[in-house]
């Protein structure tokens, strides 16, 4: 079953933390449609979150269509890969990136420097496409 992570002193709210690891876990494989989320309450005694919290990820799932919630039975992913890339694509690029990563860091970049490396591309890359939220 699908395991949270909560990081308390990230800055991003928690609820959003938990959207974003289902987001991440469809669009990466790891949650497949008809998988079933963990419970509200599961996840907020994991936690040690309040219920609300994990209730308003959830409605935030439902609402962007990735989640759907069935009384009685839980709340299950709604969609496959929003991407459309096939777990084999997404194997390869992944293996590219690492190499990237790998090759920048032995060029001693640190993984902030790599990571700010990388926001500015997206940024740009969005910023020309129209497209900075996606």
């Amino acid at each position: 079953m699908f395991e949270f992570r909560f990081e308390s002193g990230s800055g991003v709210p928690p609820y959003l933390q938990l959207v974003r690891q289902v987001e991440h876990a469809v669009r990466l494989g790891e949650l497949k449609r008809g998988d079933r989320l963990p419970t509200v309450k599961e996840v907020a005694r994991q936690l040690v979150i309040n219920p609300n919290t994990v209730q308003k990820a959830y409605r935030e799932l439902d609402h962007r269509g990735i989640v759907r919630g069935r009384p009685g039975m839980g709340t299950f992913v709604a969609r496959d890969d929003p991407a459309g890339v096939s777990p084999e694509r997404q194997a390869q690029l992944r293996a590219g990136f690492e190499r990237w990563i790998n090759e920048a860091r032995g060029s001693g970049l640190t993984v902030a420097d790599v990571e700010a490396l990388v926001s500015s591309v997206l940024l740009r890359i969005g910023k020309r496409s129209g497209k900075e939220n996606e």
